[in-house]
């Protein structure tokens, strides 16, 4: 399996190159040369096995130029050990006959994204060597909050490379941003942004973008790569979890095998519900994808009218790993479903850069309405969730996963389906106690509180277990101080590396 760039200027790499590099040399994004398909005896296969056993399954169809053994040992380090507090990795909840949760928040640092940046660190390891590089690996990274630390966590100490994350100083929440300052680590670098995300996020991107800078670093001795999901090796991580639900519903009995069911998914920058899409396209049993966006709804304009337009007011909301208004991923999908057009996705990046606006022909909007369908849920809607399903099924659910309820709510009142429906919970709703313990206990539990005592408050009150990766979190040392404007980033990666 090679890969391509979705703007068709870059040569085909191997899986390794891909991983490596992050971004294609003309900007685009990897994606597999050739489809990848499971069979329903493969998918059957899949139900008696664990977690691990699954993801080195479904991994070797996509990085070729590994092993089975590496991949085996990529899999038993990212979710061995007691990396994750509890065996089953990302386990799937009941909570009605038609509604399961599925789990993606019990790795080190309690969101979704310890299970693909857990994995890639690995994965890049061996890639370098495969590859025969002997540059100094540079991971970027732009986090809306939880990719930061899971990232930070991930590589912290890994040979050959150093990491750079830049967050919004504003945008995170105080738990997100403490995990991120304390971070310990020989080669970890973190810096607050004046500015939003979507800021950090066209920041970073223009430094990769930058030749000159790039062609210096690589006089010295370093290479740029990046950690976010544009890079496959950490999208093609999260496919697995898609198969390991299902394999876990039919080894339940709660549903047959080949029975089609929904994922909802919460959704920013697109790659969690776009490994969905993948995972789909493979011959996974998925009726419908449903996209679910807080106020900046940014993904439910587009698929509900096939303009995308960011342009548009930001706001700061509750699911704060959701406030942003460039979803990078986007451009794979349009890629797979306008038959991989590269002159088309060329046009529409083009236009989203220079005038922050574009719009997709009928064709390929009928695709994407074929798979996908959206909705959003407001700040008032999303507490209200998280309140209605502690009541009802004493289950507690964190700001991210409540809008997806709330929206499949909106879903199946929508349209009548009562397919059975999994939620991707994407974070531990200890990571946002401030919201979740307002929701749940009053606003007034929150009168002269800080997140850190809400911690404890939002554990006695439930009787559920503060994680560990968010025990004693405020009285670790900040280890990191630095501040950049938003149009200062290139500089601050001139100043730690160079």
């Amino acid at each position: 399996m090679n890969y391509q760039s979705t703007r068709g200027n870059s040569p085909v790499v191997s899986a390794a190159e891909a991983i490596k590099l992050g971004i294609a040399p003309d900007g685009g994004l990897f994606v597999p040369t050739d489809k990848v398909t499971i069979t329903y005896e493969e998918l059957a296969n899949l139900v008696p096995l664990s977690y691990g056993e699954r993801a080195t399954f479904i991994l070797k169809h996509f990085l070729t130029d590994f092993t089975e053994e590496e991949l085996s040992q990529c899999v038993d380090a990212a979710y061995g050990g007691q990396k994750f507090d509890t065996p089953d990795v990302a386990p799937v909840r009941s909570l009605t006959g038609d509604l399961s949760v599925l789990e993606l928040w019990h790795g080190p640092t309690c969101a979704f994204k310890d299970m693909a940046l857990q994995m890639l660190p690995q994965f890049l390891v061996r890639a370098i060597a495969k590859t025969g590089e002997t540059s100094h690996i540079v991971i970027l990274v732009a986090t809306s909050g939880d990719t930061g630390k899971a990232a930070l966590e991930g590589f912290a100490n890994i040979p050959g490379t150093s990491i750079i994350v830049f967050f919004p100083q504003e945008g995170v929440s105080e738990v997100q941003k403490m995990q991120m300052v304390t971070q310990e680590g020989q080669n970890v670098h973190v810096v607050a942004v004046q500015g939003n995300f979507d800021d950090t996020q066209s920041g970073v991107k223009q430094v990769f973008g930058d030749v000159d800078f790039t062609g210096t670093l690589k006089e010295k001795g370093y290479r740029l790569s990046s950690a976010n999901s544009i890079n496959w090796g950490r999208l093609v991580p999260q496919i697995v979890y898609y198969f390991s639900a299902y394999a876990d519903l039919v080894k339940s009995g709660t549903i047959d095998l080949g029975q089609a069911i929904n994922f909802v998914v919460p959704t920013g920058n697109f790659g969690n519900i776009l490994a969905g899409f993948y995972a789909r396209e493979m011959g996974l049993p998925v009726k419908r994808l449903i996209c679910a966006s807080n106020a900046n709804n940014v993904l439910t304009d587009f698929i509900k009218t096939g303009t995308y337009n960011r342009n548009r007011e930001f706001f700061k909301t509750t699911s704060p790993s959701m406030d942003i208004l460039i979803s990078s991923n986007l451009e794979r999908l349009l890629f797979e479903l306008t038959g991989r057009q590269s002159d088309k996705i060329n046009t529409w990046m083009t236009e989203l850069k220079e005038s922050g606006v574009y719009n997709v022909d009928q064709n390929t909007l009928n695709m994407v309405q074929s798979v996908f369908w959206s909705d959003f849920a407001t700040d008032k809607e999303t507490l209200a969730t998280i309140k209605k399903v502690w009541v009802q099924h004493n289950y507690l659910v964190d700001t991210h996963t409540a809008v997806a309820i709330n929206v499949l709510e909106k879903y199946r009142q929508t349209t009548g389906d009562t397919t059975h429906t999994v939620v991707a919970s994407t974070a531990s709703p200890f990571k946002f106690n401030s919201s979740v313990a307002g929701a749940i206990m009053g606003p007034e539990a929150l009168a002269g509180k800080n997140e850190f005592q809400l911690l404890q408050d939002l554990s006695t009150f439930t009787g559920w277990p503060i994680p560990r990766g968010l025990r004693g979190l405020n009285r670790r040392p900040v280890l990191h101080h630095k501040v950049a404007g938003k149009n200062e980033i290139d500089q601050a990666v001139r100043n730690i590396l160079l």
